[in-house]
């Protein structure tokens, strides 16, 4: 008899939402008209954009700081505009990325147990774009290198160890970028436009090398993602406003290997992908579902599993890395769903009888370790992701402090010069490292004038303490 129902590990995965202890309370959630995530998950914390009076913030909160957040709590608090983008580091579970309105990107270092006072003060702050930046995300492989693209369609490779911009792509794209994707070893991006194409790029070589224009037909926005293996996958709209997700082969971007319609809706799709089970799990903004997908070697190639629906609809959306999963309850995937006041966990489950270790849910996974540095990465090399065994659980290593020291970039191609120079200051134990005020000539010449000043004082001391050492002589002199 011939077998009608595939066979598939993840056919019955189930989700549930946290109780009510679990979530995080009272939160004011941006309510910025932008389509990214608006919230960031990794191991240790979880990080929301947050609607703030004169400028921009975001809340790091431990994964434990359950229950109701006091509106005292400390935030994040460094950017003059609102806050569009935040992404936590791959490599250092301390280290977060934001992007906003007021076109800079900034770098925090958050301290070991979260943060105690509200911090303002980045470790470093990237400047280059000329109109706000609503895309931040951090190379997958290589330490330090943070990608970001902004309104000015622009899209630049930092070097956040040096605080200089290495790659700036300025003509590629003529309308705004909706997404950047890295492949699984950094050596591509692809990005999702608002003039429908969706682009493969060498960022080092500076070439678009695969392009589809029209992928979908509709006018909403897109989005566009690596598959583990070099596949890419999209979601976007057709004209009849029908949500849409379809397979492309980078070799030949001609006609997608599939396309499946979906429903009726507005709501841009952010797909969020596990390369280890090859699950894609589709989260709608303004949805109250998640729908997750397997994708296979074989046609049809995508199979619809299942869809966990709540009743409240979704701001946003964080997705956990796989190594801060809790492997003995079988679970597969956990989600920080946004709402309007609060943020709630949401757990994806393979229902399993057995308590030990399952070996095919969780193959060897990416790890904290970086496979290259950014100078290597620069000359060319590339590096797959480090893998790590969850066998035992993840068990987190120490961190390494961000260390940032500035070049001289006079040449600086961005629209804004970088002058001078920005060092470190040697940090005091215990204590995070911030960096070193940077020069210009403004602050040159007041740093003359209290040289001379230290110097005018220094001078009036010595002459003080030769005519104590005088008066002394005279005391000895007069006791004799």
């Amino acid at each position: 008899m011939r077998r009608v129902v595939r066979q598939s590990k993840f056919r019955h995965v189930f989700g549930q939402a946290a109780k009510n202890d679990q979530c995080y309370d009272d939160i004011r959630v941006s309510r910025v008209t932008w389509d990214s995530a608006f919230c960031a998950v990794n191991p240790k914390y979880v990080a929301i954009i947050i609607e703030a009076s004169g400028g921009g913030a975001f809340l790091v909160l431990p994964l434990h700081k359950t229950g109701r957040i006091d509106k005292s709590y400390p935030t994040v608090c460094g950017h003059t505009g609102p806050v569009l983008d935040i992404d936590w580091c791959p490599h250092n579970d301390q280290v977060i990325a934001s992007g906003s309105e007021d076109c800079t990107v900034m770098v925090w270092q958050i301290p070991e147990n979260g943060l105690v006072t509200s911090m303002s003060e980045p470790v470093v702050v990237l400047e280059g774009h000329s109109k706000r930046v609503g895309i931040i995300t951090w190379h997958p492989t290589a330490r330090n290198m943070l990608l970001s693209a902004g309104c000015d369609n622009q899209i630049i490779i930092w070097n956040v160890g040096t605080g200089e911009a290495i790659i700036t792509m300025e003509d590629m794209h003529p309308d705004v970028i909706y997404n950047v994707s890295w492949n699984r070893d950094g050596s591509l991006i692809c990005t999702a436009c608002k003039d429908k194409s969706i682009r493969v790029i060498d960022p080092r070589k500076g070439e678009i090398i695969a392009e589809k224009e029209k992928a979908h037909e509709g006018a909403r926005p897109m989005r566009a993602i690596f598959l583990a293996n070099g596949n890419i996958l999209t979601t976007g709209f057709s004209r009849m406003s029908e949500r849409q997700l379809a397979l492309w082969n980078v070799e030949n971007m001609e006609e997608p290997m599939t396309v499946n319609e979906m429903d009726t809706s507005n709501g841009v799709l952010l797909p969020f992908y596990d390369p280890d089970t090859n699950v894609v799990y589709l989260c709608g903004k303004g949805d109250s579902s998640i729908r997750y997908f397997e994708i296979t070697d074989e046609a049809p190639y995508v199979h619809f599993l299942n869809t966990f629906a709540s009743k409240e609809p979704q701001r946003g959306m964080g997705y956990m890395p796989k190594r801060g999963l809790d492997v003995n309850k079988c679970e597969i995937a956990r989600f920080y769903k946004l709402h309007e006041r609060k943020c709630e966990p949401i757990v994806m489950t393979v229902p399993r009888k057995s308590d030990l270790f399952q070996d095919d849910l969780y193959p060897d996974t990416a790890g904290p370790d970086s496979a290259l540095e950014a100078e290597e990465w620069c000359e060319g090399k590339n590096g797959d992701p480090i893998l790590i065994s969850l066998k035992n659980g993840y068990v987190p290593g120490k961190n390494r402090e961000i260390k940032v020291v500035k070049k001289n970039v006079l040449d600086h191609k961005g629209p804004k010069k970088t002058e001078g120079l920005l060092l470190l200051w040697a940090p005091a134990a215990g204590r995070p490292a911030a960096p070193h005020p940077q020069y210009s000539q403004k602050s040159e010449a007041k740093l003359e004038e209290i040289l001379k000043e230290i110097k005018s004082l220094k001078d009036l001391v010595s002459s003080q303490e030769k005519r104590i050492i005088k008066l002394e002589e005279q005391m000895s002199k007069v006791a004799i």
